[in-house]
């Protein structure tokens, strides 16, 4: 007798891990590690670590939404207009509420056609190096700014030495290297860091 074993296409995402950044003196904002364990051949990594806040996740949902007019898309959490980053509870609660916009977002097929969405959860590019990596204005396409990404993505050195470089770096540090293919190896710290970004969050 032959056994067939079909596995069971999956995509794992996990919302975690905020953490308080400091754009300058007067701003901060929270940003969370999305984590992505995935067999699904819709997916150019089958793990990735990036780290986003919650203007991107708008930002993203606006992009499917005008990509997939047809479809209702689900809601991130409101903005809440007494949001304090220092209330675990406020913050858990969008974290909670992040989890499940994607959760529900990674189940449609169409949604997960869309290249942005991949770039958003596998790469570190900012909003505006997505859309120009989409319609064809950069020299690398999405799988090649995903692999990029993940061999910049690595956990050596040591913990220690990326934050000592990375405090010695921290004037140049950038949301895309010279490459353009995201941040450079010392804004990396752990395999997430955030991308530094000027606008509100």
């Amino acid at each position: 007798l032959i056994f067939i074993m079909h596995l069971q296409e999956f995509v794992t995402v996990l919302v975690r891990d905020p953490r308080i950044q400091k754009e300058d003196s007067w701003h901060s904002y929270i940003d969370y590690e999305i984590f992505i364990h995935t067999n699904s051949i819709c997916f150019t990594r089958k793990t990735s670590c990036v780290r986003r806040r919650y203007r991107e996740f708008v930002w993203l949902r606006q992009r499917l939404q005008s990509n997939a007019v047809l479809i209702q898309l689900p809601e991130l959490p409101s903005r809440n207009p007494f949001f304090n980053m220092n209330n675990p509870n406020h913050v858990d609660h969008r974290r909670q509420g992040l989890q499940e916009f994607l959760e529900k977002i990674l189940q449609d097929a169409l949604l997960l056609s869309d290249s942005r969405l991949h770039l958003f959860l596998q790469t570190q590019l900012s909003p505006e190096d997505m859309e120009a990596c989409v319609s064809g204005q950069t020299k690398y396409s999405v799988a090649d700014a995903i692999l990029s990404f993940a061999s910049l993505n690595r956990r050596f050195p040591i913990e220690d030495e990326e934050e000592k470089q990375g405090k010695n770096d921290a004037d140049s540090d950038s949301e895309s290297s010279s490459s353009g293919l995201g941040p450079s190896d010392d804004s990396i710290s752990c395999g997430c860091k955030a991308s530094p970004a000027s606008e509100e969050s």
